[in-house]
């Protein structure tokens, strides 16, 4: 399979059910407008963004671009860099994250949560925050025929 120059081939086995740690992870954070979760303006976030990531020269080797739902309203967006990115909002995340890929329509987010939630449970472990890691944009995952979700539950 080509990629297509747009979102890397997204290979699941490292995040299937993977303990993962990170300390002071560099993202660049923005917000995105919601309606009833679904996203209205992550197009032009994502532009704007990774503009100013190219421009810096702060890509990430493996891209990794989180969501945290934080209402119906709105998410939080956070794109990995390997440096500060000037004129942006950064955030650095640490913590111990169990992770679990899913793949099929965004539709089925809600009930792959519940799955996470009994997953995490399994673990004996409490959820302390969830992730949504959409490892590829709608145009590339239908070109690739897969369109893979990553949750990271933080513990």
């Amino acid at each position: 399979m080509k990629e297509t120059g747009c979102c890397k081939i997204f290979d699941p086995k490292p995040w299937e059910n993977k303990t993962i740690k990170w300390k002071d992870k560099l993202f660049v954070k923005d917000h995105v407008i919601c309606f009833l979760h679904i996203p209205l303006n992550f197009g032009g976030v994502m532009k704007r963004n990774m503009k100013k990531i190219e421009d810096a020269k702060a890509c990430s080797n493996a891209p990794i671009v989180l969501s945290d739902d934080k209402s119906l309203w709105g998410s939080d967006v956070y794109i990995s860099v390997t440096k500060k990115i000037p004129e942006s909002e950064m955030a650095n995340i640490s913590g111990t994250f169990l992770t679990k890929v899913f793949e099929g329509h965004y539709k089925n987010v809600g009930k792959w949560m519940t799955e996470m939630k009994e997953y995490v449970k399994s673990k004996k472990k409490e959820v302390k925050q969830f992730y949504t890691f959409y490892t590829t944009c709608p145009k590339c995952s239908k070109e690739y025929g897969k369109n893979y979700v990553v949750i990271l539950a933080k513990i």
